[in-house]
């Protein structure tokens, strides 16, 4: 029998995650109430208390009261001690930059509008110079900037910072380390939606989700984000999640990807548009069709129970092929959770032999639309929970 062999810096790293989790969300703690809660041994919390003083992270904030002896010091959470960039590339040819702090509060954001993406040596000067702009006016040194995190509408390998393909955009073969000594930073890239359901787990006000399947239905699109056993997946190939490209009829508008008949072409927000267009000859936006509904507009009404009907029949062939905990409704949706979601629900349920509405909770991200965004922000804030010697 082989020995088993004990890795240290696993355990250094979990005990170091474990009390910056415990402290960033009590704010102030002595180290024997560390060491109570979490059952680490005093000097392993003071050892790890002292890094965290020594990288800025933690300081010493006066003394608790005692119960006998010298006055415990009280260690409190500097969420301003080191910052992240986010950086989300959207179809509908945006680019936003969000500065964030260890809390994951976004201190600063801007857009900055891109009609094409092909010139991607001249789009990332134009992010590093705002972000730059932005450090300077708020007096952010680089040293205290922990890296940038991409959120990208495409398929990516997160370990080579390589962007595949993104169809939406019509870029692909895109190596992010090579940028990474223009930002004088490190890089972190991720799909989207596997950003946005990174930052649900970690960020959202539901309980611990072990099995999820996040859903960002956008204008062009529907990207998905899969969560197996609290761990996100992406698949042998990086494309798990490729959700807008379920084939729910033999037949329908082209797609970009040259097939027809996909989710996407029925369930997209852009989908949504269009019967509405189709039906009233008029043009709405997602915002006016949701308030006319609201107002008693039958066409409003027919048009959004039309269009459930077609989210509903991509939802129940995850659920069927899933069987998740939860599946999160992010992107536009997200923002009419009170008008859309029971119209979704029974579209889901209703009649259905094998699916029952307890098996699974259908619910709209907390993040809203800021989700992939805050999921990039993440990225970098690994390095603060990583062990250090």
């Amino acid at each position: 029998m082989k020995p088993i062999v004990i890795d240290q810096n696993a355990i250094r790293s979990e005990n170091r995650r474990r009390i910056l989790h415990l402290l960033v969300r009590e704010r102030e703690l002595t180290i024997l109430e560390i060491s109570q809660a979490l059952e680490i041994s005093i000097p392993t919390v003071t050892k790890n208390i002292n890094q965290f003083i020594a990288e800025g992270i933690a300081e010493e904030a006066g003394t608790s009261a005692s119960t006998g002896g010298r006055r415990p010091a009280i260690i409190r959470f500097l969420p301003n001690a080191y910052y992240s960039i986010g950086v989300e590339f959207s179809a509908e040819r945006v680019i936003r930059i969000v500065l964030a702090n260890l809390d994951s509060h976004i201190e600063d954001s801007l857009n900055l509008v891109c009609p094409d993406f092909q010139d991607m040596p001249s789009i990332m000067a134009s992010i590093c110079e705002q972000i730059n702009a932005t450090l300077n006016e708020r007096h952010i040194s680089l040293k205290h900037v922990l890296g940038i995190g991409f959120a990208l509408p495409g398929t990516v390998n997160e370990d080579r910072k390589f962007l595949y393909a993104a169809p939406s955009l019509g870029i692909g073969q895109i190596l992010f380390s090579d940028y990474e000594a223009l930002f004088r930073l490190p890089i972190f890239v991720e799909n989207d939606a596997n950003a946005a359901v990174m930052a649900e787990l970690a960020l959202g006000d539901l309980p611990a989700m072990k099995n999820v399947v996040f859903l960002s239905i956008l204008p062009h699109s529907i990207r998905g984000g899969i969560v197996v056993g609290g761990h996100l997946y992406h698949g042998c190939n990086k494309r798990a999640g490729k959700f807008s490209h379920i084939a729910i009829a033999l037949d329908g508008a082209p797609c970009s990807c040259g097939r027809s008949g996909c989710w996407e072409s029925f369930a997209s927000i852009n989908a949504l548009l269009g019967m509405y267009r189709e039906r009233t000859g008029a043009s709405a936006s997602v915002d006016g069709i949701f308030a006319r509904m609201k107002a008693g507009e039958a066409t409003a009404q027919q048009t959004l129970d039309q269009y459930a009907n077609y989210v509903a029949i991509g939802i129940r062939n995850i659920l069927l092929i899933q069987d998740p905990h939860y599946v999160i409704l992010g992107g536009v949706l997200s923002r009419f959770e009170e008008e859309f979601l029971p119209l979704l629900r029974e579209k889901i349920f209703s009649g259905h032999a094998i699916l029952q509405q307890d098996d699974v909770q259908i619910i709209c991200a907390s993040l809203k639309e800021d989700a992939a965004i805050l999921g990039a922000a993440l990225l970098p804030l690994e390095k603060i929970y990583t062990a250090h010697e």
